[in-house]
């Protein structure tokens, strides 16, 4: 089923810099799978959007933390649009703000588990998928500047999910060069997305801390979508092992 258009694999595209990242995909070129976690009213908003600029689409839904689950959603990708080419991996959650002395096992582990388990599991499926397809193949994972900022006081597990996105984008970038497969990372900073509301608990989050940031705001999610589709492209065809960040200046 293979076209002229290659297929972009983007997990947690649903909402925030996923949707961005599919609808601007959708406009470079790629056919889409959106992958969500429950939400297929919003998948499927998302998967018109890239209809609507050309591109074909189609949704699919799987808990990232299982393999099987993630196993089952690549497959059914490829039955629907055929070989995958490019993966972006964008779901993520941050658990409830709180200092680690009051945060629960729940929330830390819930956490590691989507942003680090999902992340390698994900990246295990397209690496075994993208072996089998020629042409330009990159997986890019949506990091964040707490990697290095620590997230002192808010979810410092959020950040030590990050800092392992970081190191798994290094070491599969060496891994999977010889296959001509690259691997990369963009580290946003403050986001205006959803993620404030359902994840943090705080709406305003976004708000309250864009003065610390240098550039004097937060980032729209489609100015996260641009360095990572360019990561995606030919134009970054000797771009592997980066992590690039795009935080504003902090």
């Amino acid at each position: 089923m293979e076209t002229s258009r290659p297929v972009l694999f983007v997990a947690g595209g649903s909402r925030g810099i996923g949707a961005a990242v599919c609808r601007l995909a959708a406009v470079r070129g790629f056919d889409v799978v959106v992958h969500y976690q429950s939400r297929s009213d919003r998948a499927e908003a998302v998967a018109r959007e890239v209809r609507a600029a050309g591109g074909r689409a189609s949704t699919v839904s799987g808990d990232v933390r299982n393999a099987g689950a993630v196993a089952a959603a690549f497959e059914h990708a490829q039955r629907n649009l055929g070989p995958i080419h490019a993966l972006v991996y964008s779901a993520g959650i941050t658990g409830a703000a709180s200092t680690l002395a009051h945060a629960t096992p729940d929330v830390m582990q819930d956490t590691l588990d989507t942003n680090v388990m999902g992340a390698l599991l994900c990246c295990q499926a397209a690496v075994r998928t993208m072996a089998n397809t020629s042409g330009n193949r990159s997986i890019v994972l949506v990091s964040s500047g707490a990697a290095t900022l620590g997230s002192a006081g808010e979810f410092v597990w959020y950040a030590a999910s990050k800092g392992a996105v970081d190191s798994l984008t290094l070491g599969l970038s060496r891994e999977v060069a010889p296959l001509g497969i690259r691997v990369n990372a963009v580290s946003p900073g403050l986001t205006e997305t959803e993620l404030h509301a359902q994840s943090t608990g705080e709406p305003g989050r976004a708000a309250r801390l864009a003065p610390s940031i240098p550039l004097g705001r937060a980032a729209a999610p489609e100015e996260i979508a641009e360095p990572i589709l360019w990561l995606l492209s030919e134009a970054a065809s000797y771009v592997t092992g980066a992590i690039l960040r795009a935080a504003g200046g902090r």
